[in-house]
């Protein structure tokens, strides 16, 4: 993205909505029904009704009450799937303006492109509209200052879309190392691998059928370089660079966010292949590979010998359930050593407990709905977003720039020398 100053970004991003700043004028009763639409309807956006069609179990108090995408098929086909799941067909929409003006409409769930979410985030706020963004929040330092500095401003429920922070286990995981079980944390080192092509779908349906004037190129660049019209990138951004940092947009935005969550720390201090937090010499790694068909989370712990000694956090599942979540092959086994881990188990749970792994958790929109009626903070509140942000944006750099990179707390950005600090 070209550098632009934080205040040409602000009036950018101000110019896309056509009306004033909304303070929050409905509020959300238990008994009321909230009024939810969705922005982008593409892969992403069937996960969000997956885990509303889920949360509605136990909070079925809502409805989608519309769907806005740039392009003309992606719209038609989720209005047919939320009548299809929600028993209503909902409004269509081509233009966020268009959606947002809706006076009844309650909270909106972004589900565009990585290099949008930011300043539609921003957009959806003004508007008074409470929302679920869809990680990454940013990939730029501009966008997340510009996506936290609006809600900040205003009084909406923001939920990130960093599921696990909602996931009991992960919040078992955290109250166990707050409780000091584990010891001092030196190390936290995570894993997602996959076995196949990433964000790649050769022969794929969509990128034949999409014809430019059928969507709004320009308007999908959002402040992004300029360029002819191209369906791949379209709907392959995470592989392009002026778009996306691949993985470390992905999933170093889980594996940071996990990381702040543990620690009840928030932005690396410095990134360089590994990130050491500000809370003590904490050193957290997020090794990924594309040839081993295995997707691991923290779910065992074990006690350690010693204040200091090296307690291991084993990213292995119970004995009992050896394959992930993605059903793909045996994990490790990590129940090796004089430290034998020790299973992460929910209260009223034993062992032998299958982990929910989906990337559709019911409990974090639940949380979203809950939070919504209470305004209470969500478990993926603004901070959240901001946070990994920075992490993501600090790895991007550093891999592209082949250096250390460091943030500076004061000024808010990032440099590559410590002295500057």
């Amino acid at each position: 993205m070209p550098d632009v100053s934080r205040r040409k970004l602000i009036a950018a991003a101000a110019a896309i909505t056509a009306w004033p700043a909304k303070s929050y004028t409905r509020i959300i009763g238990a008994n009321d029904r909230i009024q939810i639409a969705q922005l982008g309807c593409g892969h992403r956006a069937s996960g969000h009704r997956a885990m509303l069609k889920l949360s509605a179990q136990t909070d079925p108090k809502f409805d989608v009450r519309s769907v806005c995408d740039l392009w003309s098929v992606n719209r038609e086909r989720a209005a047919g799937e939320v009548q299809r799941l929600f028993g209503t067909r909902p409004k269509t929409f081509k233009y966020s303006e268009e959606l947002l003006a809706d006076p009844a409409l309650d909270a909106v769930m972004i589900g565009t492109g990585d290099h949008q979410h930011a300043r539609i985030l921003a957009e959806v706020v003004r508007a008074g509209k409470d929302c679920y963004c869809e990680k990454p929040m940013a990939n730029t330092i501009e966008d997340a200052k510009l996506a936290r500095d609006t809600v900040r401003a205003g009084k909406q429920i923001v939920q990130m879309g960093s599921q696990w922070l909602s996931c009991p286990y992960q919040q078992q995981v955290r109250e166990i190392i707050r409780g000091g079980k584990l010891g001092k944390i030196v190390s936290i080192s995570q894993s997602w691998n996959f076995n196949g092509p990433r964000w790649h779908v050769p022969n794929s349906a969509d990128v034949a059928a999409i014809r430019e004037q059928d969507t709004d190129w320009n308007r999908w660049l959002l402040g992004r370089p300029a360029r002819p019209f191209d369906p791949r990138v379209y709907f392959e951004f995470r592989i392009f660079k002026d778009f996306s940092g691949g993985i470390t947009d992905q999933w170093y935005s889980h594996g940071a966010g996990l990381a702040h969550f543990y620690l009840d720390t928030f932005v690396p201090d410095e990134r360089f292949q590994t990130a050491a937090f500000s809370r003590g010499p904490t050193c957290a790694r997020t090794p990924t590979r594309f040839n081993a068909s295995r997707r691991l989370a923290p779910s065992k712990c074990s006690t350690p010998t010693a204040p200091r000694s090296a307690a291991r956090m084993a990213i292995t599942p119970s004995s009992a359930a050896r394959k992930s979540g993605w059903q793909s092959n045996q994990i490790f086994n990590l129940k090796s050593g004089k430290v034998q881990p020790e299973a992460v188990t929910l209260p009223g749970q034993t062992e032998g407990a299958s982990l929910d792994q989906s990337d559709n958790l019911k409990a974090h929109t639940g949380n979203w709905l809950e939070c919504m009626r209470s305004r209470k903070t969500p478990s993926g509140h603004i901070e959240t977003g901001f946070a990994h942000s920075v992490a993501v944006v600090m790895a991007t750099r550093s891999f592209r720039e082949s250096k250390k990179m460091f943030w500076d707390r004061k000024n808010e950005q990032i440099v590559d020398r410590a002295a500057a600090l």
